[in-house]
């Protein structure tokens, strides 16, 4: 199927939606992120903040070209060695994760943490998309799923200031 958009938005949006990520999915991986640290936490906040991630064109970019590289995998579409790496999501490659971190970086350093937890715990739609089904491939998209909702967590935090222990 292929995707586009009129803008660069609303193909990554589309692209996502293709894939099987949606809103929802990201908002329980925010709130399994901030919940413990921002009191009366909604999925409604989560998703606000999910929203201005997705705005940003560096987070465009990246969904874009991940999901090609994805979809051009499953297809067996690529030279080898990259074919291989890709397919088998081999655990040395990195360069997914490489592309998550232009995600990551649009919210501050809180981000890198957020990301690394993320991406080690694996919850809700990042096991699903994680479980090398062998009939879609998902290299770069867990790790660009796990980014965005780094990020949301990550302007949350922020945006939120009083809940540190720490006052000004």
């Amino acid at each position: 199927m292929v995707i586009q958009g009129e803008t660069l938005e609303e193909t990554a949006r589309q692209l996502l939606l293709q894939r099987g990520v949606t809103i929802d999915d990201l908002a329980e991986l925010v709130l399994f992120l901030q919940k413990p640290y921002i009191t009366n936490l909604t999925t409604e906040t989560c998703i606000e903040n999910i929203e201005a991630v997705l705005s940003k064109r560096e987070v465009h970019n990246a969904i874009i070209t991940g999901i090609q590289l994805d979809i051009l995998a499953e297809q067996k579409q690529l030279l080898h060695p990259l074919q291989e790496i890709l397919t088998e999501d081999e655990g040395l490659y990195g360069i997914d994760e490489i592309l998550a971190l232009a995600i990551v970086n649009v919210y501050g350093t809180i981000g890198f943490t957020n990301y690394g937890y993320i991406d080690k715990v694996k919850p809700g739609i990042l096991k699903k998309l994680n479980a090398h089904d062998g009939k879609q491939c998902h290299t770069f998209l867990d790790d660009i799923v796990g980014a965005i909702a780094a990020a949301a967590a990550s302007r949350l935090a922020h945006s939120n200031p009083a809940q540190s222990p720490i006052t000004q």
